[in-house]
């Protein structure tokens, strides 16, 4: 049978990524590839122990339907934690996700009609990209430096495109380049945006995993008039396979996100959601946080130093001071043969061109230092930083 599909879905049933991955995965390969936290980490016994409180104190109203905002109680919890951020919030600015990839979707099923523009950072989040293309936005790219997105050149884009329905931006630790907007940028962001009438979409994954430098307030508490979109997720801070994040936005917003959802899956899992709830209540997050910051803070260090004693001294790369991943431009090489060389010396990373909405600098890739441990990521980079050597080797002598 021949399938009619909607226009937006690719032709092409090939999945570049998921290749990559599947080819990292090889247990001989020391993979840098994925996005992974780790899952020593994961608070295992902890959640075991509140799982069976809510079976014994509500387990029938955690297994029934639920209201598609969200779990009240949890709600609550993640209110105060906004509070906290500098985020003024009740539970009416709050509606659960199944995850950061449904509040990404649901965003551009709100606001995205086929040739919409959304502005995005370059490089940006690779399946952010994959959301904006399914409901036909037109992407644009805004280059970065060292302090995320120029602002001079953001402005220029949304006045290049009138039609232009969000900017979407990953602040801090940004994926995949590890880097984070100063305070000063966000409120340039919040003044072009007040300016041109635009949204502003806030993923924030990785704020709370700081392991040095200062703290940045998100971009949300710098508006003026609720046009910032926060989305968030436990991901990051306690397990994803959990599947729950939330979304900050105006209350009428919050309502409009609510129908949407409900056209998606009803509601989040509610019983995710009673757990994560227990958990706040009974236990200090914060405290397992810094755990996950100190692990993150040595694995990185380890991973920097061994980039710094194995890459060429022709490597940019930037030097995160919190979240997943370093970011790394190798000027002249072309990437696809490097990562075919890198698998060869049994070693792995994503390399940068899905994470490009337009158009794609070679020689760049990213790695992660979260999941993997401390003596692997020295000989895996040094195995790495081998196949960099031979790979631009080979293309002097072609």
């Amino acid at each position: 049978m021949k399938y009619q599909f909607a226009n937006n879905i690719p032709e092409s049933d090939e999945d570049p990524v998921g290749n990559i991955l599947k080819v990292a995965g090889d247990p001989k390969v020391i993979s840098f590839a994925g996005g992974l936290p780790a899952p020593e980490l994961f608070p295992v016994e902890d959640l075991k122990k509140v799982t069976n409180e809510v079976y014994d104190e509500s387990g029938r109203q955690a297994l029934q339907y639920s209201i598609a905002a969200g779990y009240p109680e949890l709600r609550k919890q993640i209110a105060k934690r906004m509070n906290r951020s500098g985020i003024a919030c009740d539970i009416d600015n709050i509606m659960i996700t199944t995850g950061s990839q449904q509040s990404i979707d649901l965003t551009a099923k709100l606001f995205v009609n086929p040739g919409d523009t959304v502005i995005v950072e370059q490089p940006t989040y690779l399946c952010a990209l994959d959301v904006f293309r399914s409901y036909g936005a037109h992407m644009v790219g805004v280059p970065m430096d060292d302090d995320g997105m120029k602002m001079d050149a953001l402005e220029k884009a949304v006045q290049d495109n009138p039609n232009t329905k969000f900017i979407y931006t990953v602040p801090s630790f940004q994926n995949p380049t590890g880097r984070t907007m100063p305070a000063d940028r966000r409120q340039k962001m919040i003044e072009i945006a007040d300016k041109y009438n635009v949204m502003i979409l806030e993923d924030d994954p990785y704020g709370a995993i700081r392991f040095a430098g200062q703290d940045v307030a998100p971009v949300k508490t710098f508006e003026h008039d609720e046009r910032v979109i926060y989305m968030s997720t436990f991901s990051k801070i306690l397990a994803p396979g959990l599947r729950i994040g939330w979304i900050v936005a105006e209350k009428n917003l919050v309502k409009k996100f609510t129908l949407m959802k409900q056209t998606v899956d009803v509601h989040s899992d509610n019983l995710t959601q009673h757990i994560i709830a227990k958990y706040l209540e009974d236990f200090n997050i914060d405290d397992h946080i810094a755990k996950i910051r100190e692990t993150y803070r040595r694995r990185e260090g380890i991973m920097m130093d061994a980039i710094e004693k194995y890459f060429p001294k022709n490597a940019k790369y930037s030097h995160p001071e919190g979240g997943l991943f370093i970011w790394v431009e190798v000027p002249g090489v072309d990437t696809q043969t490097l990562f075919n060389t890198c698998i060869d010396h049994d070693v792995a990373f994503v390399p940068g061109e899905p994470f490009y909405a337009d158009k794609v600098i070679p020689g760049t890739f990213r790695l992660n230092y979260s999941n993997m441990q401390d003596d692997k990521i020295v000989t895996g980079i040094e195995r790495l930083g081998n196949a960099i050597k031979e790979t631009i080797s080979k293309q002097v002598e072609v």
